[in-house]
């Protein structure tokens, strides 16, 4: 077994997830290369790197998706591998080929597999031979309203109409009756195009009420694929996740056996390489069916890593320089429980806009079973030109109840003043019943929250803190009054 020597990364992205790619290499001995653009020109990220290079202006498409400027750079800096971390360039397929064909390895999967999983009808069409369950509908693109509306009355109302290329909640309209086909399917097919530069859609029934559920892969060049179990990822804002945990409350060791061989066989019909996760939606008959495939390591890998022990960036690297997966299925185990929340720079008061600003306080909680996988420190300024997540708070316990208590207590120590932050909404999810008891579906948000409802919880909040403040004071006075003899 020939390894290629890996002595020097550059890590193709910026940002909390750009440290813990660095951290990772460290670790191995592995030299790193950060990039930066004019405004992360004092990022973290930079002066974590053994290297630095300015990629360019402020917005990414001059920076961070310069797949061309990065290339160069790395050549000049003899730079042996390029990790992509997550967004930006990850699941680039031209990237990837670029890397190639300068003879850089790309950490990540061929870019064969990430043209098939990047577009959901290719991917659709790559898993339908492994008689893998996939959502009622149809597996081409459509672009006749009318020819949407029989596929419709077909199948049965509500449906989804939704982007082939992209995620993200961009690209996607749920359609409950026919008279709204026409104007929605309109919609969903501007916004695919103006995402990206591709306006196929494709039509499903929609799943009412489902549960989020993915699956981590790993697969080697030696025809080795395995999973590391599930993710919960069912809260979720606009589409998009906020809080993910790991395993989930509603797979038993069956269920969970039969989604870990299905992901196994998505993994296996793309020929893949790598870490990648293959995403599931669940019913409540707990029916599941094949969403898609992401190529690339996912925000929420952290959670996988506490409950298997398994670093996945590491696997990520000894896989692309050609080691053979060191451990088999059998081997891996779930121990405890682990809940990230999403640390984004947003205001969930009002339907959680961005809030940019300076970090005039910022500290980060510290203990056991607290990770705080993090990208600013306190002074910095949050800049308007990237996706606004500050770090990702992550807590572990032995059961999810310990997880869930220690994430609240690492929230009320998460001290961060200057912006708004998704931290009081994750303590309102983890104060929940629906979330406690384990019976919610992706509509948590739609169903229990409210702007309101969080301002009357942090007035609350406010109002107990300003009580406590009270009576330490007055107590503090009556000791101050007592003589001494």
């Amino acid at each position: 077994m020939n390894c290629i020597k890996m002595k020097k990364i550059l890590i193709a992205n910026r940002g909390e997830i750009a440290i813990r790619v660095m951290k990772t290499a460290r670790k191995m001995g592995i030299k790193t290369v950060a990039i930066y653009s004019k405004a992360d020109r004092n990022a973290l990220h930079v002066r974590f790197a053994d290297e630095a290079v300015y990629i360019g202006e402020a917005p990414s498409n001059k920076s961070y998706l310069l797949g061309d400027k990065i290339i160069k750079e790395a050549k000049k800096l003899y730079v042996d591998g390029i990790h992509p971390g997550y967004g930006f360039l990850s699941e680039n397929a031209h990237f990837a080929e670029l890397c190639e064909k300068n003879g850089i390895i790309f950490i990540g999967p061929k870019s064969k597999s990430i043209k098939i999983m990047g577009d959901k009808l290719a991917a659709k069409d790559a898993v339908k031979h492994y008689n893998i369950p996939m959502v009622p509908g149809v597996d081409r693109a459509v672009t006749n309203p009318k020819e949407a509306a029989d596929i419709a009355r077909e199948i049965g109302f509500p449906i989804l109409i939704k982007a082939s290329a992209g995620g993200g909640g961009k690209g996607m309209r749920i359609v409950e009756q026919e008279k709204d086909v026409e104007e929605q399917m309109a919609r969903a097919i501007s916004e695919a195009t103006s995402a990206f530069g591709n306006g196929s859609v494709f039509v499903e029934k929609y799943i009412t009420s489902p549960r989020h559920i993915e699956i981590q892969v790993l697969a080697d060049s030696y025809g080795n694929t395995l999973h590391l179990f599930e993710r919960e990822c069912s809260i979720q804002r606009r589409h998009q996740k906020v809080v993910e945990e790991a395993p989930s409350s509603i797979l038993d060791p069956e269920l969970r056996k039969k989604m870990g061989d299905a992901a196994i066989k998505v993994a296996k019909s793309c020929d893949y390489l790598g870490a990648g996760t293959v995403e599931f939606l669940v019913d409540k008959n707990l029916n599941f069916y094949f969403l898609e495939m992401n190529t690339r390591l996912q925000v929420e890998h952290p959670v996988t890593e506490l409950i298997s022990g398994i670093d996945l960036v590491e696997q990520q690297i000894k896989i692309a320089r050609g080691e053979v997966i060191s451990f088999k299925q059998e081997d891996l185990k779930i121990k405890g429980h682990a809940l990230e929340l999403r640390v984004y720079a947003e205001d969930p008061t009002n339907n959680f806009l961005p809030s940019v600003g300076n970090l005039n306080i910022y500290k980060i909680p510290t203990g056991k079973g607290i990770r705080v996988d993090n990208g600013f420190e306190q002074g910095m300024d949050i800049p308007i030109y990237y996706d606004p997540m500050l770090s990702k708070l992550i807590t572990y316990g032995k059961t999810r109840e310990e997880a869930i208590q220690l994430m609240i207590e690492a929230i009320d120590n998460y001290k961060i003043e200057g912006v708004k932050t998704t931290l009081p909404f994750g303590k309102f999810v983890c104060n929940h019943e629906a979330f406690r008891s384990g019976k919610f579906d992706t509509h948590f948000v739609k169903n229990y929250f409210t702007d309101q409802v969080l301002q009357i919880s942090l007035n609350e909040e406010a109002q107990i803190a300003a009580t406590m403040a009270l009576k330490i004071y007055l107590e503090d006075q009556q000791k101050l009054k007592i003589p001494i003899n």
